[in-house]
């Protein structure tokens, strides 16, 4: 099992955008100095609580300032962006990385980022317009004759050369692209299917591990379909992570700081907006009343000293069927960044030696 990071990113209304963003950096050089994996950076255009409509802007310096680390959108809302444009966005990006780049791609689900964009996400058309960008982008890719792609939201033309020598020539430096990730929410999701049918890397977002347990079997379906065998080793499982020296230090740290004031004044009541609490709750006949920020702690999150994080992560294993990749969840800890830093180092050097037996069994299960 590998460990990476997943990031919003998530700061409250109050922090400045360079603020944040400032903050963002010093974590991705952390993560790259302790040896992560990867690191994923959000998109959201509405949400005060999320404030980062350009990942490509972090993920453009990050690279400057680490050496290893790969690190991808996660993932760039297709619905809100021209093909082609992204195209070679992300195959200019591609190459500043040295080929440290992931491409993660999502189909946005705030409604106030639909009313914006006049996306009708109620019907799915922001499913069928992911659906449709990343058609378009892969052909841009991989497709070299001139062509001309007509579909239901774009018209895409890959012209023939014009006069003598202007013509596309823009492609990613990975073969045949970066990979490709997609982030998946609820029960049977359509994204998730979506990356069984093309091996794309799945990763299931923070809720309820044995909710979780199902996002694979739509996996398998999506798979099905085009007679691919997914590996568990490609999964990425998103949780809230807080490890401290003591279980009472951690529970302190996360309930009683950011984890804890984030999820109290925004995910809890958005998710609760939504309908969404049942994603969260360890059994169908507890109240959403009973979904606190304590509740969560408990129940979902992965909190406390080495020893007990270990032991709550290979429970999660378990539960799942197996995974590869745990991605911490991203939080705003500037007042507090040696906490915030610790947390990450116990993880990396204290947690994952002691799981080191967990990957090989279900790797391909």
């Amino acid at each position: 099992m590998e460990i990476g990071y997943f990031t919003m990113p998530s700061h409250p209304p109050e922090c400045g955008l360079k603020e944040g963003h400032d903050w963002d950096l010093q974590v991705l050089r952390w993560l790259d100095e302790l040896g992560y994996q990867e690191a994923w950076i959000g998109e959201h255009h509405t949400a005060p609580w999320e404030p980062n409509p350009t990942p490509d802007l972090l993920i453009a310096q990050a690279l400057l300032q680490t050496k290893n680390i790969r690190i991808g959108p996660g993932g760039f809302l297709l619905p809100y962006h021209h093909p082609a444009e992204l195209a070679n966005r992300v195959a200019m990006l591609d190459h500043l990385s040295g080929g440290r780049l992931n491409f993660g791609v999502a189909a946005s689900g705030l409604p106030s980022d639909w009313a914006m964009f006049n996306v009708d996400g109620m019907s799915g058309q922001n499913r069928d317009m992911t659906r449709e960008a990343l058609e378009i982008i892969l052909k841009m890719w991989s497709d070299p004759a001139p062509w001309t792609y007509k579909g239901k939201f774009w018209t895409v033309s890959k012209p023939d050369t014009m006069f003598d020598f202007l013509k596309p020539h823009i492609k990613p430096l990975q073969t045949p692209h970066p990979p490709i990730g997609v982030a998946g929410l609820s029960k049977n999701s359509d994204t998730l299917k979506l990356a069984g049918e093309r091996g794309f890397i799945p990763m299931s977002l923070n809720l309820n591990p044995a909710y979780v347990g199902s996002h694979w079997d739509s996996v398998e379906i999506g798979a099905a379909k085009t007679g691919r065998k997914p590996n568990r080793a490609d999964w990425r499982l998103v949780r809230e992570v807080f490890v401290a020296d003591t279980d009472e230090e951690a529970w302190k740290l996360s309930t009683g700081d950011m984890m804890g004031r984030m999820m109290g004044e925004y995910f809890l009541p958005l998710l609760g907006h939504f309908g969404f609490k049942d994603y969260l709750k360890h059994a169908p006949d507890v109240p959403d009343s009973d979904v606190t920020v304590e509740y969560c702690a408990k129940r979902n999150w992965i909190v406390g000293s080495p020893a007990t994080v270990a032991e709550k992560i290979e429970k999660i294993y378990d539960e799942v069927g197996g995974f590869g990749v745990l991605c911490v969840f991203g939080f705003d800890y500037k007042h507090k960044p040696e906490a915030w830093h610790h947390s990450l180092s116990l993880l990396k050097n204290e947690v994952m030696p002691r799981l080191k037996h967990l990957g090989s069994a279900k790797k391909a299960a």
